[in-house]
């Protein structure tokens, strides 16, 4: 068992902002290396290989030099979850090419609501009128930025929605995790498994990078290294409901890299449809914050 740490909910804060900036970054990074920005478009499988290779090697880095207490792992629940992490990623990835970055982000907040709904079957959870009020909510907020008035839905929405979905099955392998082991080896473990997966799958795809798509591959797996350390200490210091809503600021993050980047700002639609999301999917953190979610969980695939 590992020993949680002290309580400091101003790092906590501090911890989560970084956290979204740069798992923002790594999907501003995707669409570059997606769109053709730096060359010949790679595909989605190759971009989240190379997340999980680089980023594999960060933490790796990091627990050699930290030397953190291992414990014996669940194998079985890490292979369940970091599969379902590896396709969320991917998805994701590939959305971000055919979407305005807000959107992609936005939509993909709904993976705790999938969370939730996919908690009732496999844990056995009961839900009441307030969850269930959150998750129709955040729902009505996806069908908003699925813009079904221009008579076509957006296919990166599609994939942004595929993602949260895996994203919140994910969740569920994540609480079985969550106060078994230490979030250092979650996190090694959880890379090492998706390398695995993405590596198998990329063999189908592969294409050789060029030199600046080599160094967004490695940026994009650093960051995200970053990100999930940045993340998992916050949830250490922090209860759940009060370091997540702070993760919301991706929407923001992820809005002016796009519009600096790539000239693309979120309309009308997007900002109320992101605004619609982050209500119902607050409220269901408040509520289940309510009920006492262990800190510690390590979740972003």
């Amino acid at each position: 068992m590992f020993h949680p740490r002290a309580q400091d909910p101003a790092l906590a804060a501090l911890l989560t902002l970084l956290a979204a900036a740069l798992l923002a970054g790594t999907t501003l990074l995707a669409k570059a290396i997606g769109t053709g920005a730096l060359g010949t478009p790679l595909p989605a499988l190759q971009i989240s290989h190379g997340r999980f290779l680089f980023a594999f090697l960060v933490i790796g880095t990091m627990i050699g030099v930290k030397r953190p207490r291992m414990t014996r792992p669940d194998f079985a629940t890490h292979t369940k979850r970091s599969s379902l992490g590896w396709a969320g990623v991917t998805l994701m990835f590939a959305a971000a090419a055919f979407i305005p970055l807000s959107d992609a982000t936005a939509i993909s907040f709904l993976n705790p609501v999938f969370g939730m709904m996919l908690a009732i079957p496999l844990l056995g959870e009961r839900v009441g009128p307030v969850r269930w009020a959150a998750a129709g909510t955040a729902l009505i907020g996806a069908a908003i930025l699925m813009r079904p008035g221009s008579g076509i839905v957006e296919f990166g929405a599609i994939l942004a929605l595929g993602a949260a979905l895996c994203l919140g099955a994910e969740l569920i392998f994540i609480k079985r995790l969550s106060g078994r082991e230490g979030p250092w080896q979650i996190l090694l473990v959880n890379n090492a498994i998706g390398l695995t997966i993405a590596s198998l799958a990329v063999v189908w795809v592969w294409q050789a990078p060029n030199a600046a798509q080599w160094a967004a591959l490695a940026a994009i797996g650093v960051l995200m290294a970053a990100a999930q350390t940045c993340f998992v200490n916050a949830m250490a210091r922090g209860d759940a409901s009060y370091v997540a809503p702070f993760f919301y600021t991706a929407l923001i993050f992820a809005g002016i890299y796009d519009g600096v980047v790539f000239g693309v700002w979120p309309d009308t639609v997007s900002l109320l449809g992101a605004a619609v999301i982050v209500c119902g999917a607050a409220l269901l953190l408040w509520r289940e914050g309510r009920r006492r979610v262990p800190p510690g969980s390590v979740s972003g695939g």
